[in-house]
């Protein structure tokens, strides 16, 4: 596991498990919720599909990162294991490389999806430096199709829609996972290339649940019998 993590990296820790879990839970919640009044009451939420399905693209983006962290993800590892400790690192540090290079080329790819959306109208200015051109095409006012706007997100009509309000809320504020997401994804990745070049790792997935679970039957077996 890797070792020396910094108060930023842990902070940001928390907060990944914590939505994590939020979003788990409102999932459910919200679910249930509109199972019951669809059956008992004969009504319906009209935007909760809309925002689980939302929801869970948070948790899934949010989930593929921490995956990484916890060594979650699955892999084939027989030819690893083949080969001696230093062939096996350099491996390794080919194979959390290449995971890099994608995570950059998807970071690059949801931030031209999400930028439209999140972009300042000329009048109010704008997020980026002087000369970052995002194009003439800014979408702020594009709104989901349910979900209404709460409230106390009232404050982001200033940004995106010159003040004008919105009835559902904006785009920009569910598809913002998508670079955010990303930008977790190789921060995980970067812990592990230093974890592996520093010796602490020698693969990058190291998670082996079917061997895990066969073991946990076997305990479970073994000490059954010893009951009896």
């Amino acid at each position: 596991m890797m070792h020396g993590q910094g108060r930023g990296t842990g902070l940001v820790d928390r907060i990944e498990e914590t939505v994590i879990a939020v979003l788990l839970g409102l999932m459910t919640a919200i679910t249930f919720a509109n199972v019951v009044a669809r059956y008992v009451f004969n009504s319906n939420i009209l935007w909760a599909l809309e925002l689980t399905v939302f929801m869970f693209g948070w948790l899934v983006l949010l989930g593929a990162s921490y995956a990484v962290k916890k060594h979650s993800h699955l892999g084939v590892d027989a030819i690893i294991n083949m080969t001696t400790p230093p062939v096996r690192r350099m491996l390794a540090l080919f194979s959390v490389a290449c995971c890099l290079v994608f995570s950059l080329l998807l970071l690059k790819g949801s931030w031209d999806y999400w930028a439209p959306y999140g972009e300042l109208p000329p009048t109010t200015g704008r997020w980026f430096p002087t000369g970052f051109d995002l194009g003439a095409r800014g979408q702020g006012w594009y709104e989901v199709q349910d979900i209404p706007m709460p409230d106390m997100l009232r404050f982001i009509e200033g940004w995106l829609n010159e003040g004008e309000a919105y009835e559902k809320i904006p785009k920009a504020i569910p598809y913002l996972v998508l670079p955010v997401s990303m930008l977790l994804l190789i921060l995980r990745f970067g812990q592990a290339a230093v974890a592996i070049w520093r010796g602490d790792l020698d693969r990058l997935v190291a998670s082996h649940e079917v061997e895990d679970e066969l073991e946990m039957l076997r305990s479970h077996s073994r000490k059954s019998e010893g009951a009896d």
